[in-house]
C-alpha cells in the first residue's frame, strides 16, 4: 500500500490512492527472476500477455488484441516514449535494456491517455532505471547456456564532485536458433551489443538534471515468407537479415518549490536505422514536454503540462511492402490538466482530460474521471471511468503491402494487396473499471480490479473492386483491400493478485486474470476483416510465484504459469515452470542457475500473421555471476 509509483498522474503518490490498476516489478522481483530481458519481467504482471514469435519478436499486450505490433499499449523508458508511431507498437528487441539497471517496472492495466495521451490505449508500461546515485562501484556479470548462450555486462559508476554521480556501462549478449515447430532448427538467432551512460546532477537544492543515452546495434535472422513485389508473381520462405542501430539521448530538469510544487522539462531525441524484412527505415524524433505538479494548500491537487513531437521517417520499399510518400515528418502537440480534490479525509475525486492535435485524425480528447475511497490506511476502493484513443500511423494511412499471389481465371494470376487509408479514423476506447486493494492480514494483501471497455471505429480491412494491372511483362489482377474503421469490439473481464508471507524467509504470490473480447464487423462488406484477431490474445492467465530464503545465504525461487490456449492460430495452452537457485557469497559476489519451460521440451506460444515463421519456446537453462566491487 505504501508502494510509490509515478506512472498513474505523473506524480509520486501511494498505491493506496491510485485509482487504476497498477502493478510495480521492484528491482527484488527482477533480481530473483532469473529473467534476461523485458519481455520476460513482464510475465511476472498480471493481465499481461507475454507470447515469444521467435528468437527476437515478442507479442506483448494487455487485455486483449495481441500482435507483434500491439499498438494498444504505451511503452515509456525512463519517460522516453519508445512506440514506434510509424508501424503503431514496439519493436522489443530494440528495447535491451540490462535487467541489473532496472529499478522497476510499472504496469497499468486499462487506459492512460488522461495524462500519457494517444496509443495508452489498453494500457501502460514504464521501465524505470536506477539514478546513478544509487550505482556506486564497478559490477560484473556473465553468464551462458542454452538461451541466451553468452550475455555479459560491465558497469561503472562515480562521483561527479560531491553531490552529482555518473554511470557507464556496456553489454552484449547473443542467442542461438530456436527449435522449429515442425523439427530441426529455426535460423533465428541474433546479437546485441549496447552501451550507455547517465548522469545525474545536484544543480542546487531544489535543483536536479538527469542527462542520459543510450546506443545500440543488432543483428537478427528471422525466417520470413513474402511476395516478391519486383518479381510478381514470385513468392519465397527464406531467412531474413536484420539489422538495426539506435541510439537516444534525454535530459530531465527537475525543481521542487519551497512550498512543495514541483516543475519537470524534458527532452529527448531518438535515432533508429534499421533493415528490416528488407526495407531500409530510418526514422528521428525529438520531444519536449513541461509538466508542472501545482501544491496548494486547499483540497486540490493539480498536474498540468504540454508537449510536444516532431517524428521524421523514411522509407525504402522491402520485399513486399512499401510506403507512400517514402519521406514524411509528423507532428504531434499536447496540453493535459488534472485534478485531485479531497472531498473528505477519505474520499478522493480526481478528473482531467488529454487534448492533442495530430496529423492524421486532427484534434482529439481523453478526458477520465476516478473516484477513490480510504476507510482505513489498510484498504482502497476505487472507480475510473476513462476515453482513450490509438491514433493512425504511417502504415495506416499510406501502405502498399502484397499479401499474396492468388490463383484468378482469365488472367496469369492475381495479387492479393493491402493498402492504406489517409482519411482513416481513430480507434476510440470508453472504459469503465473497479477495484479493491487491501492488506487484509499481516503478510496477506489482496488486489482486485474489474474492468468493461468498449472499442468503437476499430480498424478492418475492406475488399475493393478488383484492378488489372498491365505490365510489359504480363498483365495481372490486383484485389485490393482497404483499410477502413468497420468495426467495433467489447472486452470485459478482471485481475485478482494476492501476495502472502507464510514467514520472513518466504513471500509467495498467486495471480490470475480472465480477458474476453468480442469484435462486431459493421461493414456492410460481407468479406470485411478485422486487422486484429481477438483470438490471439488467451482469456485466461494463472500465475503462482515463490521466493525462498534459505541459510547459507541460499535462494530458491521458481514461477509456475497457466496460459490459455489461443482460439486462433493453433496455439494450445502451456504450462510454465521456471527455477533459480541463488548463492550471495559475501557481499560483492552472487551466483545462481536458472532453469525456464522445464515441463516440457518445448512449445508454441503466439503466430504472426505478419509472414514470420513462429519458432517454438525451448526448454533452457542459464548460469550467471554477478560482482559487485
Amino acid at each position: 500500500m505504501n508502494i510509490q509509483v509515478t506512472s498513474v498522474s505523473k506524480k509520486e503518490q501511494k498505491l493506496s490512492r491510485a485509482a487504476a490498476a497498477v502493478y510495480v516489478i521492484t528491482a527484488e522481483d527482477i533480481r530473483r527472476s532469473g529473467a534476461t530481458n523485458i519481455p520476460d519481467l513482464l510475465r511476472l504482471a498480471p493481465g499481461v500477455s507475454v507470447a515469444r514469435i521467435n528468437g527476437s519478436s515478442w507479442a506483448i499486450s494487455i487485455r486483449g488484441f495481441a500482435d507483434r505490433f500491439a499498438n494498444k499499449v504505451l511503452v515509456l523508458i525512463d519517460g522516453r516514449a519508445v512506440y514506434d508511431t510509424t508501424f503503431s507498437g514496439v519493436l522489443w528487441d530494440q528495447q535491451t535494456v540490462p535487467v541489473e539497471n532496472i529499478e522497476r517496472i510499472e504496469v497499468i492495466r486499462g487506459p492512460g491517455g488522461t495524462v500519457w495521451g494517444a496509443n495508452a490505449v489498453n494500457g501502460v508500461i514504464n521501465v524505470i532505471t536506477f539514478s546513478a546515485r544509487d550505482t556506486q562501484g564497478g559490477l560484473l556479470a556473465a553468464g551462458g547456456g542454452s538461451e541466451p548462450r553468452v550475455q555479459a555486462l560491465a558497469r561503472y559508476g562515480g562521483k561527479i564532485g560531491r553531490n552529482s554521480a555518473y554511470r557507464v556501462y556496456g553489454s552484449h549478449f547473443s542467442i542461438g536458433s530456436a527449435p522449429q515447430p515442425g523439427g530441426g532448427r529455426a535460423d533465428d538467432g541474433w546479437r546485441d551489443f549496447q552501451g550507455g551512460f547517465r548522469t545525474d546532477w545536484e544543480v542546487s537544492p531544489q535543483d536536479q538534471l538527469t542527462v542520459q543515452g543510450d546506443a545500440q546495434g543488432l543483428k537478427a535472422n528471422q525466417p520470413y515468407t513474402a511476395v516478391i513485389s519486383a518479381a510478381l508473381p514470385q513468392a519465397a520462405t527464406f531467412t531474413d537479415r536484420t539489422r538495426r542501430i539506435t541510439g537516444n539521448v534525454l535530459g530531465r530538469w527537475d525543481r521542487v518549490y519551497s512550498g512543495g510544487s514541483q516543475t519537470s522539462l524534458q527532452v529527448y531525441y531518438d535515432h533508429l536505422d534499421t533493415v528490416l524484412e528488407g526495407a531500409l527505415y530510418v526514422g528521428n524524433t525529438a520531444d519536449v514536454s513541461f509538466q508542472h505538479h501545482l501544491v496548494s494548500h486547499s483540497r486540490h491537487d493539480i498536474v498540468w503540462g504540454f508537449g510536444a513531437r516532431v517524428a521524421s521517417s523514411s522509407f525504402r520499399p522491402g520485399y513486399s511492402v512499401s510506403l507512400a510518400p517514402p519521406r514524411k515528418i509528423d507532428r504531434l502537440f499536447g496540453t493535459f490538466v488534472q485534478d485531485e480534490v479531497s472531498l473528505t479525509r477519505t474520499l478522493f475525486f480526481t478528473f482531467g482530460c488529454k487534448f492533442e492535435h495530430n496529423d492524421y485524425t486532427g484534434f482529439e480528447f481523453e478526458p477520465s474521471a476516478q473516484l477513490v475511497w480510504t476507510p482505513s490506511p489498510r484498504q482502497n476502493l476505487w472507480l475510473s471511468a476513462a476515453r482513450a484513443i490509438r491514433q493512425p500511423s504511417r502504415v495506416d494511412a499510406g501502405v502498399n503491402y502484397d499479401l499474396s499471389i492468388v490463383p484468378v481465371p482469365g488472367v496469369p494470376f492475381g495479387v492479393a494487396r493491402a493498402l492504406g487509408n489517409p482519411g482513416l479514423q481513430a480507434e476510440k476506447l470508453n472504459d469503465f473499471e473497479a477495484g479493491y486493494r487491501a492488506e487484509v492480514a499481516s503478510g496477506v494483501s489482496l488486489d482486485v480490479a474489474a474492468f468493461a471497455s468498449f472499442y468503437h471505429d476499430v480498424v478492418t480491412t475492406e475488399p475493393a473492386a478488383p484492378i488489372l494491372a498491365k505490365t510489359p511483362a504480363s498483365p495481372y489482377l490486383v484485389l485490393p483491400t482497404i483499410f477502413g474503421n468497420g468495426a467495433r469490439a467489447r472486452s470485459y473481464g478482471g485481475e485478482v493478485s494476492i501476495n502472502w508471507s507464510p514467514d520472513h524467509r518466504w513471500r509467495t504470490s498467486y495471480s490470475y486474470s480472465a480477458a474476453h473480447t468480442q469484435a462486431d464487423i459493421l461493414s456492410p462488406n460481407p468479406r470485411a476483416g478485422l486487422t486484429q484477431i481477438p483470438g490471439y490474445t488467451p482469456e485466461h492467465q494463472f500465475q503462482f510465484r515463490s521466493f525462498l530464503s534459505l541459510p547459507h545465504n541460499l535462494e530458491w525461487d521458481h514461477t509456475l504459469g497457466y496460459v490459455g490456449r489461443l482460439a486462433d492460430g493453433n496455439i494450445p495452452a502451456y504450462i510454465r515452470l521456471d527455477t533459480r537457485i541463488g548463492w550471495r557469497v559475501g557481499e560483492s559476489l552472487e551466483l545462481s542457475m536458472t532453469g525456464a519451460n522445464l515441463l516440457q521440451p518445448r512449445h508454441a506460444e503466439f503466430p504472426d500473421q505478419y509472414g514470420l515463421q513462429h519458432s517454438d519456446a525451448a526448454r533452457r537453462v542459464y548460469g550467471k555471476v554477478l560482482w559487485r566491487f
